[in-house]
């Protein structure tokens, strides 16, 4: 397995695009993730992060896409995410990057007004459209299961349950290890995954919210987790994902630590390589 970072890592910090491409090389790290917005960013930034990476010889692993209204009531604003998506997977075309990693929405008004089931089915039918549009690039879509209580995706049953209904080889499953253990989900129930899973994220936190820290800092227990991922057959890239640090003039310290401590973890097992 590979070890990435998410550049998200040094979003809020003093660190800029290019030197912290740079800076996740000189750490150590064998790929990169982005997370930029086709959207927001120029021409010139697109240009910046594709070279940058080339010259540092940093594979760029995944690129990551938030479409939260893609499961709206109002097709317009399911058809602005679709298309909104395609950008996204153009992107990570243009980057060569290997998946993009796809977060999905909430059901709005504590699924009181809207119909759970047709959110769910806008999602499936929108999902399984983009599938087709990855697949045609090259790529696959990695969706993540969020924790969260109204997430439409939030626990390994609706995930297994979702990508049955989407039904398309292009769409797999992102594992995020501390969303696992947030969701009460044993390791061993990854094998229920095997052969669907798309890409990994990996971080800690305290075990009753959403933490995005370095491993070591919360209570999740890895070591279960990494070899389940082995079990399950994955050998891709395990990505380390860092955000809104409590101290952005010490991000560096942060990465570097989440680094020592995951290729700790990796190489106690035999996993980095």
């Amino acid at each position: 397995m590979k070890l990435g970072l998410i550049n998200t890592a040094w979003f809020g910090s003093p660190i800029g695009t290019a030197e912290g491409i740079r800076l996740t090389k000189e750490i150590g790290f064998d790929t990169i993730d982005i997370f930029a917005d086709p959207m927001d960013i120029t021409i010139r930034e697109r240009r910046l992060v594709r070279d940058t990476c080339r010259e540092a010889g940093l594979p760029v692993i995944s690129t990551v896409c938030c479409a939260l209204g893609i499961a709206d009531f109002n097709p317009p604003v399911r058809r602005f995410h679709v298309d909104r998506v395609k950008q996204h997977l153009d992107l990570a075309f243009e980057l060569d990057s290997r998946n993009l990693l796809l977060v999905l929405g909430e059901y709005i008004w504590q699924q009181e007004v809207i119909a759970p089931r047709d959110q769910w089915n806008w999602a499936v039918e929108h999902v399984r459209d983009l599938g087709v549009y990855a697949a045609g690039l090259g790529l696959e879509i990695a969706v993540e299961l969020e924790p969260f209580h109204q997430s439409i995706i939030n626990d390994l049953p609706k995930m297994l349950r979702f990508l049955d209904d989407v039904n398309h080889p292009a769409v797999r499953a992102n594992v995020d290890v501390s969303h696992l253990a947030l969701s009460h989900t044993p390791a061993g129930d990854l094998q229920k995954l095997a052969g669907r899973i798309a890409h990994v994220h990996f971080s800690d936190c305290d075990g009753k919210k959403h933490g995005d820290l370095p491993p070591g800092r919360g209570v999740v227990d890895f070591p279960p987790y990494l070899r389940a991922l082995k079990e399950a057959g994955y050998d891709g890239t395990i990505s380390i994902e860092l955000e809104y640090s409590p101290e952005p003039n010490r991000i560096v310290e942060w990465v570097r630590e989440a680094y020592t401590a995951t290729d700790r973890l990796m190489g106690d097992l035999g996993l980095r390589g």
